[in-house]
């Protein structure tokens, strides 16, 4: 092997070593243990910097330093937690961006067609709304020399291209039908949603889907609460499914409001975290009705907080499948390289005194292969194949038992429906051929849904006829999948789908909740355990 081989082999390791010891010394020091955001102290060089400064200065090559550091931290980052991460500069913006609530931009959806960027939708509001652009506009140029049309067109260089500072402006020529125009947009302010819909899902229930746990969550949550009060609410669903978590501060306000008194809620600690308590702390607007929570394999963290407090204290029922498992607390420091390092600091603890995060000893492969593994030996579909998740058992505050160590387990089971995604749907949606559809056959008869007043209306009204589904056959012959032999479950799941993305076009993520949900087996199985509940 030559010299090059042996250190581009060697070079990460030999960081992460001194990383590692350099970041022992740090936090033996007097300033390590009083600071938030650094990891070095010590008025003199740590190690970590003088073998830098020796690669740099003395090495025979030209080495990319940055790189190298960037591996060595992830090597090192490779013997702790599954949850302690790096999260390098480019990316920094992009994340805190989804767990801000926001982002600044131009308000479009957009996805890539036949190398084209068509608009999807369009923010009502937004920038572009203001400046006229149209769902169904093409986008051929940004600021007169940036050609975006093309086999070389990705996602995220469009986005690095129409997002920008609030009040700075680009201009995007575009082409709508036939004739390209230019347009000038200002940009703005970009509303990130993470209660994706709220409407009453029946008589006196109201339905709540939260995607994420973020800065806006509990304004958005609050603002829902109020929506549906109006329209008679006195029990409620929580959908948490596929929601794997976020911010603590978000989840325990949300749960400040669903149970009475001054609860626990939640508490963390650690090695060098001392017990920090999260009670409620003042009245709720949802402390009496009957209340469900919906999670599934997908609902970590935060989520799996808020549905453990409810079950912890037998506030409501928790219905689906148990949740992913994450218990573990992380706290970010920002690096010097504009990096960020989101450590973890603690563990959550439920009223109960469990814990809910599942074991990490067997490595991060073992710990990523989890929900496959549940999968495979039938727990997604059978209760009882549910191996047990920890050897010790806790009592909630009416006595019943539940468990710790590996997610939330539900008091309703409701198993996972295999037969909704044969080889033929499988195809159809990997390869985004409903999309792609919908998209055109929208664009093209947008004119035809203006009858429809809200999302509740079309979802009572519209029907998709045979004319539709020939031409979406048609389609899907031409993407070379054959629908020849689709069953009458098939046929079913296609409509529905359909449906519900015509819905999502016309009133975003709402539209397409309220459509799915008209025969969704764990929310129609919350509804009826409602019914129980005084």
């Amino acid at each position: 092997m030559s010299d090059n081989r042996k250190l581009k082999v060697f070079l990460p390791l030999l960081f992460a070593l001194v990383l590692a010891l350099g970041m022992f010394l740090g936090h033996k020091m007097p300033a390590a243990r009083n600071s938030d955001s650094a990891i070095f102290f010590n008025n003199r060089r740590s190690s970590l910097q003088e073998v830098m400064d020796l690669l740099k200065y003395k090495y025979v090559d030209t080495l990319d330093l940055g790189e190298a550091q960037e591996e060595a931290i992830e090597g090192l980052l490779g013997h702790l937690d599954p949850h302690s991460i790096y999260i390098p500069p480019a990316d920094v913006q992009e994340v805190n961006e989804d767990l801000d609530g926001n982002f600044e931009g131009i308000g479009v959806e957009f996805n890539i067609i036949r190398d084209t960027v068509n608009i999807l939708s369009v923010i009502a509001g937004g920038p572009s709304d203001a400046a006229g652009v149209l769902t169904g506009d093409k986008i051929l140029k940004v600021n007169d020399t940036v050609h975006v049309a093309g086999k070389n067109i990705t996602s995220e260089k469009i986005r690095k291209l129409l997002r920008g500072p609030r009040s700075s402006t680009v201009k995007v020529t575009m082409l709508r039908g036939s004739k390209q125009l230019d347009v000038l947009i200002k940009r703005g302010v970009i509303p990130l949603y993470s209660v994706d819909a709220s409407y009453m899902a029946a008589p006196g229930t109201g339905y709540i889907k939260i995607s994420k746990f973020a800065a806006t969550t509990y304004t958005e949550f609050m603002e829902a609460v109020r929506k549906l009060n109006k329209q008679g609410m006195e029990k409620l669903v929580i959908d948490l499914r596929q929601n794997g978590g976020g911010f603590l501060d978000a989840a325990t306000r949300l749960a400040d409001e669903l149970l009475e008194g001054n609860k626990l809620i939640v508490y963390t600690q650690g090695k060098s975290s001392p017990r920090q308590d999260f009670k409620c702390t003042r009245p709720g607007v949802f402390e009496k009705g009957a209340l469900t929570v919906l999670i599934d394999e997908g609902s970590a963290s935060a989520s799996e907080v808020l549905a453990g407090a409810v079950q912890d204290w037998d506030r409501g029922e928790i219905i689906g499948r148990r949740s992913f498992g994450k218990g573990l607390v992380q706290e970010p420091f920002d690096l010097s390289n504009g990096g960020t390092l989101r450590l973890t600091v603690a563990r959550y603890y439920l009223p109960s005194g469990r814990s809910i995060q599942k074991s990490y000893q067997n490595g991060r492969e073992a710990y990523e292969e989890d929900i496959a593994n549940r999968y495979s030996h039938g727990e997604f579909l059978n209760r009882d194949s549910i191996r047990p998740i920890d050897t010790a058992k806790f009592e909630t505050a009416g006595g019943k038992t539940v468990y710790g160590g590996g997610g939330i387990m539900p008091d309703v089971f409701v198993p996972f429906d295999t037969t909704r995604y044969s080889n033929m749907l499988t195809q159809l949606y990997n390869r985004n051929i409903f999309g792609d559809f919908i998209y055109e056959y929208y664009t093209a008869h947008a004119g035809d849904f203006k009858k429809y007043k809200d999302a509740v209306a079309f979802n009572n009204e519209f029907t998709v006829d045979n004319g539709l589904m020939s031409a979406f056959r048609t389609h899907a012959g031409n993407a070379r999948v054959d629908m020849s032999k689709m069953t009458a479950k098939d046929e079913a799941e296609v409509k529905l789908r359909l449906k519900a993305l015509l819905a999502r076009q016309l009133w975003r993520s709402e539209g397409f909740y309220i459509v799915t949900n008209t025969n969704d087996p764990v929310l129609l199985r919350a509804i009826e355990e409602l019914k129980k509940m005084k």
